[in-house]
C-alpha cells in the first residue's frame, strides 16, 4: 500500500514533487506514461527508472496505445501550437492514474504541476478544468504550488502538511532548480515538451490525416521515427536516420509494408507503406540510397522484402532537390 502516486516523467518538476512528499516520510509510487511512439518496441525504460530509483520510490509504467490515438484525433478541448492535445492528455492521462489509485490503495494523486508554467494545460482555470473532468476533486495535489491553490482533501485531514509544500507560479524553474542543488537531486534535461508539441511530428500528423481516413495505431506510432517522404497520395516511404533507428523500424514494420535495405553493405532501412506502383518502388529505392554511403556509387542494390516475396531492384541515389520536394 502507498500513500500516493506522482505523475512522474523523470524531468525537474515531477522529480521535485517527488521528493517534496518522500521527505514527509510519505510511501510514494512514481507512475509514468509512455506515448505510443514508443511503447511496444521492448524499451526497459532505464533513464526514467534511474530517476526513480535516486529518490528511493518504486514506479510503475504503463504504455500507452489505441486510447490514445482515439483521443488525439478528436481532442475535446483542441491542440496547442501544434498536434499538442495537451488538456484531453491530461484529462485521459489522470483518469487512468485514478483506476490506478484504487488498486494500489492510495489516498491521492500528484503532478509536477505549475500554475502558468504552460500554456495551453497549466493555466489556473486549465488546472481546475482538469481536475473536474478527471474526476479527482480533492484528491489532485500539485505540491509546487499547493500554497497557491485550495487545499486538498489529504492536506485537510493532515496525511500531507501543507506548510512544507512549494507556492511556484511562473515559467521560470529557478525554485525548482535551487531545490534540486539543495538536495542532490538527478533528473533529466528539459526536452521542450512531447514530441507533439514540436513542429515537424506535428506537420507529419497533419499530413497523415490529409491523406489517410482511417488511421492505425501503427501509422501513428512511426510518425516519431525517420526521414518521411510522400511518393503519391497513397504512397510513403520511411528511411531511417541511424542505426538504432534501423531496429526501431524493424520492429514496427507490418505485414503489408515493403521493407527495403542496401543488398551490399551496411546503410540505412526503410519501409515503403500504402498502395505503391511498381515505378514507386524504384523511386523508394531510390531516396533510400540517397541516404547511404552508396549515394555517390552509380547503380546500387536495393533489397525488397513484401510479404512472402523477395526481390532486388538496380537504382542510381535520387538527387537532393528531389527528396526536398517531396520530403514531409
Amino acid at each position: 500500500m502507498v500513500h500516493g502516486l506522482v505523475m512522474f516523467s523523470g524531468g525537474l518538476d515531477s522529480v521535485t514533487a517527488t521528493h517534496l512528499l518522500r521527505n514527509q516520510g510519505l510511501k510514494i509510487k512514481a507512475l509514468h506514461f509512455v506515448l505510443p511512439f514508443y511503447s511496444g518496441l521492448g524499451s526497459s525504460y532505464k533513464e526514467v527508472r534511474r530517476y526513480a530509483d535516486a529518490l528511493g520510490v518504486p514506479i510503475r509504467i504503463e504504455e500507452e496505445g489505441e486510447e490514445f490515438l482515439d483521443m488525439i484525433l478528436d481532442p475535446a478541448f483542441g491542440y496547442g501550437k501544434n498536434a499538442n492535445p495537451c488538456m484531453d492528455c491530461r484529462i485521459a492521462r489522470l483518469k487512468k492514474a485514478a483506476k490506478i489509485m484504487e488498486e494500489e490503495g492510495a489516498s491521492f494523486i500528484a503532478t509536477g504541476e505549475v500554475i502558468g508554467q504552460r500554456p495551453m494545460s497549466q493555466r489556473l482555470e486549465c488546472l481546475y478544468t482538469v481536475e473536474k473532468k478527471a474526476n479527482l476533486q480533492g484528491i489532485l495535489l500539485r505540491p509546487l504550488s499547493a500554497r497557491l491553490l485550495p487545499p486538498t482533501k489529504v492536506e485537510e485531514q493532515g496525511l500531507v502538511d501543507r506548510e512544507r509544500l512549494l507556492a511556484i507560479s511562473g515559467r521560470s524553474r529557478k525554485v525548482q532548480l535551487e531545490y534540486a542543488r539543495e538536495h542532490g537531486l538527478i533528473h533529466a534535461t528539459p526536452a521542450g515538451g512531447c514530441l507533439l508539441t514540436h513542429a515537424d511530428p506535428a506537420r507529419r500528423f497533419n499530413e497523415l490525416v490529409s491523406h489517410n481516413q482511417k488511421i492505425s495505431l501503427n501509422d501513428f506510432k512511426l510518425l516519431a521515427w525517420g526521414r518521411h517522404f510522400r511518393l503519391s497520395p497513397l504512397c510513403k516511404i520511411i528511411v531511417s536516420r541511424n542505426e538504432s533507428e534501423n531496429g526501431i523500424l524493424e520492429k514496427i514494420v507490418t505485414a503489408e509494408d515493403y521493407f527495403m535495405f542496401m543488398a551490399e553493405i551496411p546503410g540505412p532501412v526503410a519501409i515503403l507503406r500504402g498502395i505503391c506502383t511498381d515505378d514507386e518502388i524504384s523511386v523508394a529505392a531510390s531516396v533510400l540510397v540517397r541516404f547511404s554511403k552508396a549515394r555517390n556509387s552509380g547503380t546500387v542494390k536495393v533489397k525488397v522484402f513484401h510479404k512472402e516475396n523477395t526481390f532486388i531492384r538496380e537504382v542510381e541515389s535520387a538527387n537532393d532537390q528531389y527528396c526536398q520536394a517531396i520530403r514531409i
